[in-house]
């Protein structure tokens, strides 16, 4: 179990490595493009697979029990250490990046992105990887930080090199941000390690805030906050968010919104509760009133892209709908409660999934008709993907209703159990705020479903095609290998939430409640 973990951890790095290399005679194919795309896929597939046997190979009678740790010492003279391990709410989504990660290097061998060598792209791809899982696993505060921001170079040069119109721009506002919002957060996770004495993550969550002073606890989530809260991102702080989308490759899109963004929400759940609980109970309702105000914004600016006339790009409306989704993940942190930090782990994990599926689908919709403009798309009676490709348009129209939180699906338990501990908030907070917030993150659930059945109406309905038109392909062979799983598990999720709350729930219990262990 300690060899698989840190297979998975460094083993996209060394896959990095080899992908800059000259490929062997044996294995170029048709062609060396040909050979470093494939390698992308077998590394990630070894990946998912080591993955996948963790999770198999995983206690699951105590996920609250940190296991397959490593502990081995660094930095000696900071007591930092490489220190691994994972437990019910870091396997989730460790899974979800293995798999994520597999599914956009397969699309990629058939679709690469327009763009420089595939040998930089496959490099890129397996760095990102690698930092986004680094993430999920390290348990020590120097390390978190470190693997926190090997993620942000990757995601740049995807973003400038392969994206589309507006791509340097997109990606200098998506650098500067986190980065500035990371300088900040650094300087808070070094507070708490010099004042505590340890950067040890298990230790600090053990001792649950005692060691340190409610002053302390405030300015390091002060600090620490602004830095996930970028990540994340909460509104204000989102506006770095639509652009990146918009102009990044496909693939980039899919792993910015399924994987890059759950870190800082990560963060929030593994770092800020429970190791500065007095801080965090003191900002709480803040967070919740920016996550709510973050849910109704960036619903009505989905409603706002979706009006006929408005020229609104498809791939910048998800965006959009990322920031309202992510509202109810921080609305769920914000109560502090077992009820609201579960939700906003399902929400997390479901969000990676549908809106993963929807930047797939948005991105073949593009590939298709040229264009995410939705004026451009629908027409003067609409797309009617269900009459040109028929399953290409059933299969965004699973993605939408299971967006807009349909019981059964994916999307609906996350929000829900966010909404019930807002009504019964940790004791401290005021219930007749969280009740307020509680009853607007309802009403933001209201306005998702509006903009998300105005864009099926719109894509996926109209008029039949004029004679003379091109047809449309419909799904591919590729594309059906790398949606499936995504739309497989997003009813899994919805129809048995059991399996993934029977894994963090117990874990969470004792995050909140600290203690020993």
């Amino acid at each position: 179990m300690q060899f698989l973990l840190a297979l998975i951890v460094a083993g996209p790095l060394l896959g990095a490595a080899a992908a800059l290399l000259p490929a062997p005679p044996g294995l170029k194919g048709k062609s060396p493009d040909q050979a470093v795309l494939r390698h992308g896929v077998t590394v990630t597939g070894v990946i998912l697979l080591a993955a996948l046997v963790l999770a198999l190979g995983f206690d699951h009678d105590h996920p609250s029990k940190m296991q397959a740790t490593t502990d081995i010492s660094w930095i000696r003279a900071l007591d930092v250490r490489i220190h691994l391990g994972v437990d019910g709410i870091s396997l989730p989504l460790l899974v979800l990046t293995a798999l994520l990660t597999f599914l956009c290097a397969l699309y990629s061998y058939f679709k690469m992105p327009a763009g420089p060598s595939p040998k930089a792209f496959v490099a890129l791809l397996l760095v990102l990887e690698s930092g986004t899982l680094a993430t999920f696993a390290v348990l020590d505060l120097v390390l978190f930080f470190l693997a926190f921001e090997t993620v942000l170079v990757p995601m740049y040069f995807l973003i400038a090199r392969w994206g589309g119109e507006g791509r340097q721009a997109a990606a200098w506002k998506f650098i500067l941000y986190t980065l500035l919002g990371s300088v900040v957060m650094l300087l808070g996770l070094l507070l708490i390690g010099l004042k505590a004495g340890t950067f040890d993550m298990v230790a600090l969550a053990t001792d649950n805030g005692r060691g340190l002073t409610t002053s302390v606890q405030v300015i390091a989530v002060l600090a620490i906050g602004l830095g996930l809260a970028v990540k994340t991102p909460m509104w204000p702080l989102h506006s770095w968010l639509p652009d990146a989308h918009t102009a990044a490759p496909t693939v980039g899109s899919v792993l910015l919104a399924g994987v890059l963004l759950k870190m800082g929400t990560y963060g929030f759940v593994r770092i800020v509760l429970p190791i500065t609980p007095d801080g965090m109970a003191t900002f709480a309702p803040y967070l919740a009133a920016f996550a709510v105000a973050g849910i109704i914004y960036g619903s009505l600016a989905c409603l706002a892209l979706v009006k006929p006339g408005n020229k609104g790009d498809l791939k910048r409306l998800i965006a959009y709908s990322s920031v309202g989704h992510m509202g109810f993940v921080l609305l769920g942190i914000a109560t502090m409660t077992p009820t609201g930090v579960n939700g906003a782990l399902f929400a997390n994990i479901a969000h990676g999934l549908v809106t993963g599926l929807l930047f797939f689908l948005v991105g073949a919709v593009k590939d298709r008709y040229g264009t995410a403009d939705l004026d451009t798309l629908a027409g003067a009676t609409g797309a009617a993907l269900y009459g040109r490709a028929p399953r290409l348009g059933a299969l965004l129209a699973f993605a939408a209703v299971a967006s807009l939180g349909l019981p059964g699906l994916a999307g609906f338990w996350g929000e829900m159990l966010a909404l019930f501990g807002a009504f019964d908030p940790a004791e401290g907070l005021s219930r007749p705020a969280f009740l307020t917030f509680m009853a607007i993150g309802a009403f933001g659930t209201l306005l998702t479903a509006a903009y998300l059945l105005l864009v099926v109406r719109r894509v996926c309905m109209g008029g039949p095609r004029p004679a003379g038109e091109t047809a449309i392909v419909d799904v591919q062979g590729y594309e059906f290998a790398a949606w499936t799983p995504l739309v497989a598990l997003t009813v899994l999720a919805g129809l048995w939430p059991a399996v993934l709350l029977g894994l963090t729930d117990p874990a969470v219990q004792q995050l909140l409640a600290g203690g020993p262990r």
